[in-house]
């Protein structure tokens, strides 16, 4: 039997799921949930329609020692859901700060995981961030709530670009000062 190495990245525990390292065997959960068109153009690096072998190599990335962001699968699994609800992630930045990105699988939209996987992320501060910065595509109210219900101050409008949609999109930028 082969064990796949998970990074050194801490499980963080929250009352409806838990936020683990990826593994391999969470490719085929994502390539099935990052190829529906309303999470790729969420998003600033999921193309649409999704090539073959993106998940499996956005999974190979984020198992690297040397990555510069850490992936969390919220996963469901213990409270009888699936395996995979979404994802999240801080990408590192400079002096002690983070980037927060994170998608959740359409069939879960609305249920208060995405604020509940944000909210256990910031409480855990796993990469003691003093911190976090996010941002959110304008036409996505809903992922700017998220932000605003864990915390996260709005700090101002910017534009990025979105692969899914091939255009820059207007973004409201927001901070969550940890300290």
């Amino acid at each position: 039997m082969m064990y796949n190495a998970i990074v050194n990245q801490p499980v963080i525990e929250a009352e409806r799921f838990r936020l683990r390292p990826v593994r391999r065997s969470d490719a085929g959960l994502i390539a099935m949930y990052t190829a529906d068109e309303r999470v790729a153009r969420g998003t600033r690096s999921i193309p649409h329609p999704l090539p073959p072998g993106i998940s499996d190599n956005f999974v190979a990335r984020a198992m690297e020692d040397d990555r510069n962001e850490d992936v969390w699968i919220i996963d469901g699994a213990q409270n009888g859901d699936r395996e995979v609800l979404g994802v999240i992630s801080l990408t590192h930045l400079e002096r002690e700060q983070s980037q927060l990105g994170y998608w959740v699988a359409p069939a879960f939209w609305n249920t208060g995981i995405a604020s509940a996987a944000v909210q256990a992320l910031v409480q855990a501060n796993p990469q003691a961030n003093r911190t976090i910065f996010a941002e959110v595509f304008q036409d996505n109210p809903a992922s700017a709530r998220v932000l605003t219900n864990a915390g996260f101050e709005y700090i101002g409008d910017a534009e990025s670009h979105s692969i899914a949609r091939d255009a820059n999109v207007p973004t409201w930028t927001y901070i969550r000062k940890m300290v």
